[in-house]
């Protein structure tokens, strides 16, 4: 009896030896985790797997000093982003034309073959981009990708951004377009979507219609939302430096989003709609990844919604940083993510 004691003991002790080795305190509070290698896992597609494999975004933690200085930043990546647009275009089948909506830019974006059930549907896309990134046709991509897996019809809105156009210029222009949306499809047939400041934008677009006794859209697709700019939620810190997109809070995504908001409260619902009245809502379907800075947000965003009673659905894939579902049109995830969103629009919208 005495030795079984002293073995179960000296397991004990063992056990807590390895914790503070690993740099684990064995009482509560904080972790400190030791350095370590994350791999890149095997369960995921070779395309992806080059996707979690490759080196951080070079500007994400890049700060330009002046709006100038800003304004470059974006043209440089904007320019990059134009160039993958034709082949997109050509190996999803999809046309996308230019368009002002009551004063708004857009583009309407129209795949080849539109079955019968979506030829009264319209969706409304908000791009990404912190924000900031992502003007004119550069952002449009996502929008192309749900065209084509989805074989819907979509009004791609080219809102203002930062530094000359700050909160609430996106919001506006996103309601302005969503208002004149409505002359061209009924609203029960009509979804939004978009992702990271698209996501975020999505729900600020659900919340200010209910606020301005709008009808709402009968589906939304937030990706990966932008939805706390507080930066509060648990995958701030445990994915920080494993998401090779955004990386870590307080870096480049952040400072951009802190132009949009200009000093505004940034727990008001409209800019960080976590913290919104989600009674009400639409359905509700939220994407995300298992590396992503922003999986703690799209969570959050998702009890709220359950909470709230609403339909809410949420895919999670593994591996995948800050918007990876959309950076690789031949990764089977990607027309996987599409796909499922598509679904869920076709069980909600009518016909």
């Amino acid at each position: 009896m005495q030795i079984r004691t002293s073995l179960g003991i000296a397991w004990i002790a063992g056990l807590a030896l390895i914790t503070i080795a690993l740099g684990q305190t064995p009482k509560g509070g904080p972790r400190q985790m030791a350095a370590r290698t994350i791999p890149v896992p095997a369960t995921v597609s070779p395309q992806i797997q080059q996707l979690i494999a490759a080196p951080l975004s070079p500007t994400w933690n890049v700060i330009p000093k002046t709006a100038e200085g800003w304004k470059q930043q974006v043209q440089e990546a904007a320019e990059a982003a134009i160039k993958t647009l034709p082949a997109l275009r050509q190996e999803l089948h999809v046309k996308v034309e230019p368009r002002t909506i009551d004063g708004v830019k857009a583009y309407m974006v129209t795949p080849e073959n539109i079955p019968p059930e979506n030829r009264n549907r319209l969706l409304v896309h908000v791009h990404g981009g912190c924000y900031v990134n992502g003007p004119g046709e550069a952002a449009t991509g996502e929008a192309i990708m749900m065209a084509g897996f989805g074989h819907f019809r979509i009004l791609s809105v080219d809102y203002r951004m930062p530094p000359d156009f700050p909160y609430p210029a996106a919001l506006d222009d996103a309601i302005t377009v969503w208002k004149a949306a409505q002359k061209m499809a009924n609203p029960k047939n009509m979804a939004i979507f978009g992702s990271s400041a698209g996501g975020a934008l999505t729900l600020s677009m659900v919340l200010r219609a209910k606020q301005d006794h709008l009808p709402l859209p009968a589906a939304i697709a937030p990706g990966t939302p932008m939805a706390d700019l507080t930066n509060a939620g648990d995958t701030f810190q445990t994915n920080a430096m494993l998401d090779n997109v955004l990386v870590a809070p307080d870096a480049s995504c952040d400072k951009r989003a802190a132009l949009y908001a200009k000093g505004h409260d940034l727990k008001d619902p409209l800019l960080s709609p976590v913290y919104g009245d989600m009674h009400g809502f639409p359905p509700t379907i939220l994407t995300s990844g298992t590396r992503d800075l922003l999986l703690s947000s799209t969570v959050r965003v998702h009890r709220r919604l359950r909470q709230a009673g609403v339909e809410a659905s949420l895919q999670v894939f593994e591996g995948m940083a800050h918007g990876q579902y959309g950076r690789d049109v031949k990764a089977p995830e990607t027309k996987e993510a599409f796909e499922e969103i598509a679904r869920f629009f076709d069980k909600h919208l009518g016909k």
